[in-house]
């Protein structure tokens, strides 16, 4: 037998370790007959030591058999130990090397599934024949390696497959994720990343982004320029600002002021005029009918303090057109309802009274009542413009009270050392342009009002016809007359609008429409007769009329900003823009994601130079179309010499203020100068109330 080496008893190699019963499987003399056997397999042994020993057993058992099968005198123990005999024992050496090969194969088996340390793995071949034992000894490191790439072949690919399994349920699982989280922000009243801007300190108190939206109604660019404005020119010093701003058309208040909210034209958000017919819910808006205008269903569009406040950002909403309107279920955190009395220092003490509520006195999680968007609305100059005229005395007044009402706002932002806290953004919604009774159309000489249903805003005229066939007739009766009128009015049908207007797209506007020129106006005989009024020398109401084209000279609005969100260099300018850019440049101080709208402009601004360059062109003061003695609305014939509207401004920031009214006695240049203005007004004003009163007394005693 060949020399073995003392090797730990306790191998996993050694069949009675792992198998209590490998023992009691075999018969006593199989036991006794192995028991060299049994004592090398409790032992830890190589595949090479296997092999060695194998392979001497059965040169042994075949040198045994060649001696009992060999001639002579023994022949006798051949035929006994003949496989043809009945012996038992040749039977058990057949069994008992059956079961050797057996666990041959189990061992191989076994050690082909360890591992020990610094040793290469292979797998055996199986089903080798006994005759081929001895090749074991005879492998070589080359047979190795190739077995060894073998294993690694057939292995490789079921872990790589697992792995890409394991990427597919990881990038499921991150998705889902990524939905749960986009549920989470829909859902909730999430804010934004960018609204969690660096809280800034007045050294009081903490402020979040916070932004003051003002709009000066009817606040005409070239106000500024009337020497009544101090602290708005010191404002534009300090901040930013285009030389003006464009409105939208038409260039009037509701439809303006949501624009400047939602960033849409008004065929977009739906509030097509101050006055308008929608054929699917069957009623008209009026603006002065809050009972029905201030209706939800007929504001489609998403404002800004609705943004704000579904993103978790308090608003502060005063007497802005349309905040009343209960807009998708969603109000404002505070709200202040229209109040056309209000006086201008309240309004003041209303906006400081909001950012003096309590707020964020530190960076944790505490519950703020200050509102960072805070929009109030001022309707005076507007008013006054209405009333009195845009180049009145009257308006030079409210102008001047407007400006000294931002310069209290202003001081009370500076008193609480604000002024670098909080965004201030002054916009206003168009212009204003003087009327005169010379001036006017009288809309039953262009078309049969009997073929008329309804008309829509003011000062446009917007004809629905109460048939359809009808619609054809109507137009037809305005083309054959708008030759003798292109001087004072437009037509168009809904289909022909300039594409600059952007009023087109929404079944609120009407199918047809009487477009009066920049100063005239069209109006209808039970409300006014033109023809009458021109022969007594009665003047015309309201003085001041906008709704123009958008982009005439005398509808040009204002848009000044300063900030932390506005870090442009001091008196900057910028290219002029459409109020439809406002929304978006508000909702990036607040660090609010812009619902979708018509805007392009994003902050920062894009300055193009300063006010004060040399090369800036200087900003003209429009005058009014101006009455002729010889006009006469009545007779398209004596209306063709009026001027156009687009005459040449005056010159210099202090134009002569014109007869608001305009007398059709007077020509231009028996107009009063603006020293005594107010003598002239005041004479006007007395000459009305008597000609109304004479009209009056002759109605009542004929």
């Amino acid at each position: 037998m060949p020399i073995r080496r003392d090797i730990p008893s306790h191998s996993l190699l050694s069949p009675g370790d792992y198998d209590d019963d490998a023992e009691s499987l075999r018969s006593p003399s199989e036991q006794d007959s192995d028991s060299e056997d049994d004592e090398f397999l409790r032992r830890s042994r190589t595949t090479l030591e296997l092999a060695e020993h194998d392979r001497t057993v059965l040169n042994d058992e075949e040198e045994t058999e060649k001696l009992l099968t060999r001639g002579g005198p023994t022949h006798g123990l051949r035929r006994i130990f003949s496989p043809s005999s009945p012996s038992v024992k040749i039977g058990k050496r057949d069994r008992r090397r059956r079961r050797r090969e057996e666990r041959r194969d189990a061992r191989r088996g076994q050690h082909e599934k360890m591992t020990e340390s610094g040793e290469l793995m292979f797998e055996m071949e199986e089903g080798y024949r006994e005759d081929d034992e001895s090749s074991l000894l005879s492998r070589s490191s080359s047979d190795l390696d190739r077995q060894l790439k073998e294993y690694d072949r057939d292995e490789r690919p079921q872990r790589i497959s697992w792995l890409k399994l394991a990427l597919v349920f990881a990038a499921i699982f991150v998705l889902f994720l990524i939905f749960l989280l986009g549920a989470y922000k829909a859902s909730t009243t999430f804010r934004t990343t960018k609204a969690s801007q660096a809280l800034l300190s007045n050294g009081t108190a903490l402020f979040a982004p916070t932004t003051i939206l003002i709009s000066l109604d009817g606040f005409r660019a070239d106000f500024l320029n009337r020497g009544l404005t101090p602290t708005l020119n010191k404002f534009i010093a300090e901040g930013v600002s285009p030389q003006y701003m464009l409105p939208s058309f038409p260039s009037v208040t509701f439809p303006n002021h949501f624009t400047l909210v939602t960033g849409l034209y008004p065929e977009s958000h739906g509030i097509v005029g101050n006055t308008f017919w929608d054929p699917e819910l069957q009623e008209e808006f009026y603006y002065t009918h809050p009972s029905v205008s201030m209706q939800p269903q007929w504001w489609n569009a998403e404002p800004l303090w609705m943004a704000a406040e579904n993103r978790g950002i308090k608003t502060a909403i005063h007497m802005w057109p349309g905040s009343e309107a209960h807009i998708g279920g969603v109000e404002p955190t505070v709200l202040d309802k229209y109040n056309g009395s209000e006086v201008l220092s309240r309004k003041v003490n209303r906006i400081l009274e909001f950012l003096d509520l309590p707020g964020l006195e530190d960076e944790s999680e505490i519950v703020s009542e200050r509102p960072q968007f805070i929009a109030a609305y001022v309707p005076n100059v507007d008013a006054d413009g209405h009333k009195y005229g845009p180049n009145s005395t009257e308006i030079r007044g409210t102008i001047s009270e407007v400006d000294a009402m931002l310069g209290s706002l202003f001081a009370g932002l500076q008193d609480r050392n604000l002024t670098d806290i909080v965004n201030i953004v002054i916009v206003s919604d168009h212009g204003m342009a003087s009327t005169a009774t010379e001036r006017l159309v009288q809309l039953e000489d262009l078309v049969d009002l009997s073929l008329v249903d309804r008309i829509d805003g003011w000062p446009l005229r917007g004809l629905r016809p109460k048939r359809p066939e009808d619609l054809e007739t109507l137009q037809k009766q305005l083309e054959s007359v708008a030759v003798n009128y292109s001087h004072a009015i437009d037509i168009y049908t809904r289909e022909t609008m300039p594409e600059r207007y952007h009023f087109t797209n929404n079944d609120r506007i009407a199918p047809l429409w009487v477009i009066p020129k920049t100063g005239w106006a069209v109006v209808e005989r039970p409300d006014f007769d033109a023809h009458s009024a021109l022969e007594k020398g009665k003047v015309y109401h309201p003085k001041g009329i906008h709704g123009y084209d958008h982009e005439h000279s005398l509808m040009r609005a204002i848009f000044i900003a300063r900030g932390p969100a506005f870090p442009h260099q001091p008196n900057s300018r910028v290219e002029v823009f459409q109020n439809i850019n406002v929304y978006n440049i508000i909702c990036d101080t607040l660090g609010l994601d812009p619902r979708p709208n018509n805007g392009t402009l994003r902050l920062p601004l894009k300055p193009v130079g300063l006010h004060s360059d040399e090369d800036t062109p200087a900003l003209e003061t429009p005058s009014d179309p101006p009455t002729s003695s010889t006009a006469t609305s009545g007779s398209p014939s004596t209306t063709a010499t009026s001027v156009s509207p687009t005459a040449p401004p005056a010159t210099g920031p202090e134009a002569p203020p014109e007869v608001a009214s305009g007398d059709a006695a007077d020509s231009e240049d028996d107009k009063p100068s603006s020293w005594w203005g107010t003598l002239w007004d005041t004479f006007e004003d007395v000459k009305d109330w008597a000609s109304d009163l004479i009209e009056t007394v002759k109605d009542n005693f004929p």
